[in-house]
């Protein structure tokens, strides 16, 4: 299958053919003709698969043929859980819609407001924001939705995660009722089906991998080594490796900026990107990242799903995440677009219970490596996929408690709170973005 038979006109295909794509992924194959028929569509699809330009490519076909955006409407409104993800699908609007006469902008928090109000004030037909930010404009009367044919909600999982649910009913209840619904998720969570029932119509439902599976053009491997030895152990890989742009990802803000301090200081140019800093310095830390001027990124959570980086060879995992879950999505960061990559983690005793939670929730045994100079004084306990924590016995009645209580209920264990790629690879691969 190419991209020619799929319905899309001359200067959207002309503008794929400029990033060098013919083929589409398996999400664009299913996704596209869907959009295109005006359907709703539910699509799970794990990061790197091409689900932005699955949903960016027939938006911009159908946009072409209606009637262009008044003053201070939106034609389509696509929903972005960080300002880094609105960046990138921004970045794919503008790429395949050069050669059509069509308006975008994305909007985010973090910024001045008045620039984002005036380029609004002509009207948009592709409106890129993030929840906050939307609210912001719309209750200055500086976006209006009775034009708007399409919402997009990107990430979905990932909104519902950060606590957005409120402001999507909000900028829900705002919206024509007439209109067509994409959602795009990572998983097809109760809590993502619960949302979908008040906003999707028959839909057409499209997953290309299953649930919470990594890529396998990812090598996944960790390196036991005790706490303290981490910062030594990764200054050693990066050196000894000579990888020339890695992500590193850090449990806090506070670690990601020791962190990043700590390689400056042994050669190793580095910087922080969190929720803590500023639009414009996260804005300068990636583009420096992804120039080289940069060699390692050391990244907190909030960056998992919203980066963009061609050929990016190498992710760590500095720290595990707390949300297994997490994993995945940091690890996609990596071998995307069919190219292959490398994802390590630096585990030590303490982190033992969230890498069998990974383990468990891949289904895989992640293989080990076990550095010179780096041997843990705390060894690593051997996994088993079927691996639980140890229960504590329960008293048979409440006289056996000194304090004469019934013993709390146990909380759920499944809550939660909410290598070099080859570039020749790429050249008739699907669009990634």
């Amino acid at each position: 299958m190419s991209f020619t038979s799929l319905g899309l006109s001359a200067p959207i295909l002309a503008a794929i053919a400029e990033q060098g794509y013919d083929t589409p992924s398996p999400i664009q194959a299913q996704a596209i003709p869907a959009v295109l028929e005006g359907r709703d569509v539910m699509a799970a699809a794990q990061t790197g698969t091409g689900k932005t330009a699955g949903f960016t490519l027939p938006i911009l076909e159908l946009l072409s043929r209606g009637e262009r955006a008044q003053a201070n409407q939106a034609r389509v409104l696509i929903l972005t859980p960080t300002r880094e993800l609105a960046a990138q699908v921004g970045e794919s609007v503008a790429t395949y819609g050069k050669h059509l006469p069509l308006r975008s902008a994305v909007v985010f928090g973090g910024v001045k407001i008045n620039p984002q109000m005036m380029k609004l004030r002509r009207g948009v037909d592709v409106l890129v924001a993030t929840p906050g930010r939307l609210l912001d404009l719309y209750n200055q009367n500086a976006v209006k939705f009775q034009q708007l044919e399409i919402l997009v909600l990107d990430e979905a999982d990932r909104m519902l995660d950060m606590g957005f649910i409120h402001d999507i009913r909000k900028i829900l209840a705002v919206l024509p009722k007439q209109r067509q619904n994409l959602m795009f998720s990572a998983t097809f969570s109760g809590d993502i089906r619960t949302l979908a029932k008040g906003l999707v119509n028959n839909p057409v439902e499209v997953s290309v991998s299953p649930e919470n599976s990594t890529a396998k053009s990812v090598s996944q491997f960790i390196y036991p080594v005790d706490k303290s030895q981490k910062p030594n152990l990764l200054t050693h890989l990066i050196q000894s490796n000579d990888w020339q742009q890695v992500l590193i990802f850090s449990k806090t803000k506070h670690g990601a900026n020791r962190l990043a301090t700590q390689l400056d200081k042994v050669g190793i140019t580095a910087a922080a990107i969190h929720g803590n800093k500023s639009q414009a310095a996260r804005t300068k830390a990636l583009a420096n990242f992804k120039s080289g001027a940069v060699r390692a990124l050391v990244a907190t959570d909030i960056a998992a799903r919203g980066l963009d980086i061609d050929q990016l060879p190498q992710v760590v995992n500095f720290d595990l995440p707390n949300v297994p879950e997490d994993y995945v999505h940091r690890i996609g960061r990596t071998g995307r677009a069919g190219a292959t990559g490398n994802a390590v983690s630096l585990v030590c005793l303490d982190d033992f219970k969230l890498l069998t939670d990974i383990e468990r929730l891949i289904q895989e045994i992640l293989p080990r490596e076990v550095v010179e100079g780096f041997i843990p004084t705390h060894p690593l306990p051997e996994s088993r996929l079927n691996q639980r924590p140890p229960r504590k016995p329960r008293p048979k009645n409440r006289s056996e408690h000194r304090d004469g209580q019934r013993p709390a209920s146990p909380r759920s264990r499944n809550s939660r709170p909410n290598g070099n790629r080859n570039k020749g690879n790429q050249a008739h691969s699907a669009p990634k973005a």
